[in-house]
């Protein structure tokens, strides 16, 4: 679990690194374009850690010979990392644990990735709105009365 929040942690602040880079160049545009490519992104990136992590868990199970193959064992991952939990296929007695330990780590990483996610989208919009209602005043202002 200490490795995939690390893994996590490590992609937002790469991520973060990157949204300051496209800031400090200005690069990032408060039009619907621009705020849905930053978006997905940003989506892509932090699923892809996600799926790093479930694969990660699939080569547990692997070590731990659980699973016969690493389809198997990543099926398995990500059921219990996005905490469906189907239980069309368990763990041994002894190692069922682990299968809830991976749900809790997925609640912890999805939780963090909604986070990130939030307060990008917040700014974002934020910006939309002051960028519109700025340029409804500058209308404003500049027609006769």
């Amino acid at each position: 679990m200490a490795v995939c929040l690390t893994i996590q942690c490590v992609v937002v602040g790469i991520m973060f690194d990157i949204l300051l880079f496209l800031e400090r160049r200005q690069m990032i545009r408060a039009t619907l374009f621009g705020i849905s490519s930053l978006l997905v992104a940003v989506l892509l990136v932090m699923l892809a850690g996600n799926l790093l992590q479930m694969g990660l868990w699939a080569g547990l199970f692997i070590a731990l010979n659980e699973f016969e193959n690493f389809a198997t064992a990543l099926y398995h991952s990500v059921v219990n990392f996005t905490t469906l939990g189907y239980g069309d296929l368990v763990m041994s007695e002894q190692r069922r644990l682990l299968g809830a330990l991976e749900a809790a780590n997925g609640v912890l990483m999805f939780g963090l990735t909604t986070g990130f996610l939030y307060t990008i989208l917040s700014e974002l919009l934020q910006r939309y709105w002051d960028d519109q209602l700025g340029r409804d005043v500058e209308t404003h202002e500049s027609r006769p009365q």
